[in-house]
């Protein structure tokens, strides 16, 4: 058993799984590397949901047998029957020799699972190697099966005083063009993405990722007395989710649902953050990125409803008491009650910085 060869062969492991980026949701991004004496013979990875899993990629392409090989794959191979069949029948069936995952799958239906049932057909199993790096890539999936909600993350865009509009309500732009771009690629990595009627009402967004080869997200609309106007630009097909309340009129629920919009409708004067992520999780929702506004990112952060923050932040300074803050809300009473972001990295975007971090203090 050669540790430094492992180290390698999963990190190939990880850089085919992020192939399926925003593709494979609710599933997980899996990649696979099959070897024989030191060398890759085959390759393979979860490419979209539905679709032949990362082990079974890799089998199909290797020419020959795969008999006495090593597999090695970020994640413990499948035992239950899905869309697809159980990866670990076809692992024994294949008599491959030893298998060598990153970390066990949080999924209360495979966890262990797999890995009991190689060790019981004679299959040598490691465990455990780049384990951090591996759920780090999955975060969301880990997040959905571990804390039994989606994964969240809040994105903003500020002036160097923390300002996304004036006091008239001028915001475009204050980030750059390649900070936007970077934005939008943002949606391709999230099942879904949320924002408030207020910035639907203002901007008219559009919600997609606008970049081939990117799948968009379903786009989630926070309109309590449902103002959103019929040509918006999130009506333009029907991946929409509208959350409102019982109080709306039926004349505009009727011409939504002749769009073929979903109406998920609460009956609290104020949305329930904690219902709507419960119909998330119910509908596989595993990952949610919270865009805005100010309002609909306080509502999150005052309800400590988050584990990502991408903030990006332009060389300006807006200034004035009535511009509009990032984050709205109660806020902290006290510096030590403000979220603190821990493992955060800086990404230069030319003369504007994204900060990604994770909150610290919950």
């Amino acid at each position: 058993m050669n540790q430094t060869q492992d180290h390698f062969f999963l990190k190939e492991t990880l850089k085919l799984a992020k192939k399926g980026i925003g593709w494979t949701n609710p599933n997980p991004m899996v990649g696979a590397v099959i070897v024989r004496n030191g060398k890759i013979i085959g390759k393979g990875y979860h490419k979209k949901v539905g679709l032949p899993h990362a082990e079974i990629e890799a089998f199909g392409s290797v020419k020959g047998s795969i008999q006495g090989t090593t597999l090695y794959i970020n994640l413990e191979p499948c035992s239950h029957f899905g869309r697809t069949p159980p990866c670990v029948d076809e692992i024994i069936k294949a008599k491959i020799s030893r298998v060598v995952c990153s970390t066990l799958d949080p999924n209360p239906k495979v966890c262990g699972k797999g890995v009991a049932k190689l060790k019981k057909a004679g299959i040598d199993v490691s465990v455990g190697i780049l384990e951090d790096q591996a759920r780090i890539l999955n975060e969301a999936f880990f997040t959905f099966h571990e804390k039994n909600r989606p994964f969240i993350a809040i994105k903003f865009a500020s002036s160097l005083d923390g300002k996304i509009a004036t006091k008239t309500g001028d915001s475009k732009w204050i980030t750059n063009e390649k900070a936007r771009e970077f934005a939008r690629g943002l949606r391709g990595q999230y099942q879904a993405v949320l924002v408030g009627i207020n910035t639907v009402l203002k901007d008219d967004p559009h919600l997609g990722v606008r970049i081939r080869g990117k799948k968009d997200p379903l786009r989630i609309i926070l309109d309590p007395n449902l103002r959103l106007p019929p040509n918006s630009q999130v009506l333009r097909d029907s991946n929409v989710l509208i959350v409102t309340n019982l109080r709306v009129s039926d004349k505009k629920l009727a011409l939504l649902k002749k769009k073929n919009i979903t109406i998920l409708k609460f009956s609290d004067n104020e949305i329930s953050l904690d219902k709507l992520q419960t119909y998330l999780k119910e509908k596989g929702i595993i990952s949610l990125l919270v865009e805005g506004g100010g309002k609909t990112l306080g509502y999150f952060v005052d309800e400590r409803l988050f584990d990502k923050v991408y903030a990006f932040y332009a060389p300006i300074v807006v200034g004035g008491e009535k511009g509009v803050s990032a984050i709205g809300g109660s806020g902290a009473k006290y510096i030590k009650e403000a979220v603190h972001l821990k493992n955060f990295t800086l990404k230069k975007l030319d003369d504007n910085m994204l900060m990604i971090g994770y909150p610290a203090t919950f």
